[in-house]
């Protein structure tokens, strides 16, 4: 019972952000780097992907996300960061450059989680666009994990697109 209200708690005060504060009995913590398969072996994570699909650039979905919004989405992109404590959410993006667009990836219902080191490898993504505005204490949180917003508002708010992914393959 207490599991379940601490739950609850963390989803009302920190929804959108990891939860660091209390331990999670369901998400499976991601793999350690000593766990990451050869070159060119994809790790997959969440729900698998339809291997049949074929997948958007980032680029073409952040061209113009409202064409996306709100129906499934397999992208495809570099991922540029993770978050670097539980590997709770990622940026995705055509390439490391930080001048280039991207799109924050969370998972969906913390359902699980990437690897922190995930960043430098590119990714497939099953998802639901979204767009959001992001509070100033979500967007100070996820900065102090390596985030950045580009487009904050002078209150400190972040307009942003994010992908709600139902799996990831990840490969490097």
């Amino acid at each position: 019972m207490f599991w379940r209200r601490a739950a609850v708690l963390l989803f009302v005060l920190g929804a959108g952000a990891c939860r660091t504060a209390t331990p999670s009995p369901t998400p499976s913590p991601a793999p350690s780097a000593a766990s990451a398969p050869a070159a060119g072996a994809a790790l997959h994570f969440g729900a698998p992907i339809d291997a049949t699909r074929k997948a958007e650039a980032i680029t073409a979905v952040l061209a113009n996300p409202e064409q996306f919004q709100g129906r499934p989405l397999l992208v495809e992109g570099h991922v540029r960061r993770a978050c670097s404590r539980r590997g709770c959410w990622m940026e995705l993006a055509e390439a490391s450059d930080p001048k280039l667009p991207g799109c924050r990836v969370t998972f969906k219902d913390y359902g699980f989680f990437v690897p922190t080191d995930s960043a430098g490898a590119t990714a497939r993504v099953d998802a639901q666009l979204e767009l959001a505005t992001l509070s100033p204490a979500s967007v100070d949180h996820m900065e102090r994990e390596g985030a950045s917003f580009p487009n904050k508002g002078s209150d400190g708010s972040a307009r942003e697109v994010r992908l709600i992914a139902s799996g990831v393959e990840l490969t490097r």
